[in-house]
């Protein structure tokens, strides 16, 4: 990268990439330059919103747009895998929302189409970016806490949820799992790594997508995950990571907290806290910023977010989703193909 503030292009004009706009415009080596949707009249209006100099009526434009050194893809996920590939193929180096695909098939088509044209790609797991939760990780990788044994995590959003809303739609990859359980996932993955077995149980709603899920995975080391998601009830979405010689409680907002506490044997607990210069704990700068350090340092990957990683958690869904009977439309042979962990224990689902 030679310029000196990075390009932005923002692909979709929904909430998600309102909030990722709003962040860029606050930082001083990032400019959006352009922003494109389907429909010409929401581009347009988004670009007003936020001071956007072009345009788009379709992804084509944007993806073929040279002034553009990243492209942040914010669609639904079921789009995910045709919107990052287009920016690919084109030439754009792409940050594309979570959960990163539908299922495994389509990430490791990204990630090679990414491999193949020479370009950065990166999911947009913000937690993973988050100082706080990057310093969790610190110490549990310097044995804080001895060798962790068991970690626990939920995400769960009240509801009610109608069945014409999108969390339920099965044509657009609905249920708790890939738009709620990717953060527990993800936070298990980023402590322990990909799981050697799983089991699951879920409550499915009319539509065949999982209104609330259970999980638990399990580790060659002998550690446990224990992990939930719902769209029935709002839990406190609350993590903990119990080691051999202490434990880290997050007690809410796992995925972007703004505290937690560290307990170890035979000391009194110590309490991390948020940096106030790192701006609100909502905010999603973090990744904007990792990505721009990469492009600017020549990398096609981030060894924050690394792509391994993300196809390592897809993995994992898309057991979870074999174990408790959920396929999307067009998954004739089931969620990536029967890739995923090792046979594990089968769920039993329970219908709503």
């Amino acid at each position: 990268m030679t310029e000196q503030k990075v390009r932005w292009g923002i692909l979709a004009t929904g909430g998600i990439a309102a909030h990722f706009a709003a962040d860029l415009v606050d930082l001083p080596d990032a400019e959006v330059v352009a922003v494109a949707s389907r429909r010409a009249e929401s581009a347009t209006a988004f670009a007003e919103r936020f001071g956007i100099g072009r345009a788009y009526g379709s992804w084509e434009s944007l993806a073929h747009d040279e002034d553009v050194d990243v492209v942040y893809v914010a669609t639904p996920h079921v789009a995910h895998r045709a919107a990052a590939g287009l920016c690919l193929a084109a030439g754009r180096n792409v940050l594309c929302e979570k959960p990163f695909t539908l299922n495994l098939r389509e990430a490791a088509e990204l990630v090679a189409l990414a491999r193949a044209h020479d370009r950065f790609l990166m999911e947009a797991m913000w937690m993973y970016c988050n100082p706080l939760v990057r310093r969790l990780k610190a110490l549990v990788d310097d044995g804080a806490i001895g060798e962790v044994r068991t970690v626990q995590a939920d995400f769960g959003l009240a509801g009610p949820f109608p069945p014409a809303h999108r969390l339920r739609d099965p044509h657009l990859g609905g249920g708790a799992l890939l738009d709620l359980g990717v953060y527990p996932v993800s936070f298990a993955q980023l402590l322990l790594g990909e799981p050697a077995d799983l089991t699951a149980r879920a409550v499915l709603s009319p539509e065949g997508v999982d209104l609330q899920t259970g999980a638990l995975l399990s580790w060659e080391s002998g550690a446990l995950a224990q992990l939930h998601c719902s769209l029935t009830g709002g839990t406190a979405t609350g993590a903990s990571v119990t080691g051999s010689a202490g434990r880290i409680d997050v007690p809410s907002g796992f995925f972007h907290p703004d505290r937690f506490v560290l307990h170890r044997d035979g000391r009194e607990p110590r309490e991390f806290t948020a940096d106030p210069a790192d701006g609100p704990r909502t905010s999603m700068r973090h990744e904007a910023l990792e990505v721009m350090r990469a492009l600017r340092a020549g990398e096609r990957e981030s060894p924050v977010v690394p792509l391994e990683g993300t196809l390592a958690v897809m993995r994992t869904l898309d057991a979870i989703r074999e174990r408790i009977g959920v396929r999307y439309p067009g998954e004739e042979a089931g969620p990536g193909d029967g890739a995923g962990p090792r046979e594990g224990a089968g769920a039993a689902v329970t219908p709503a």
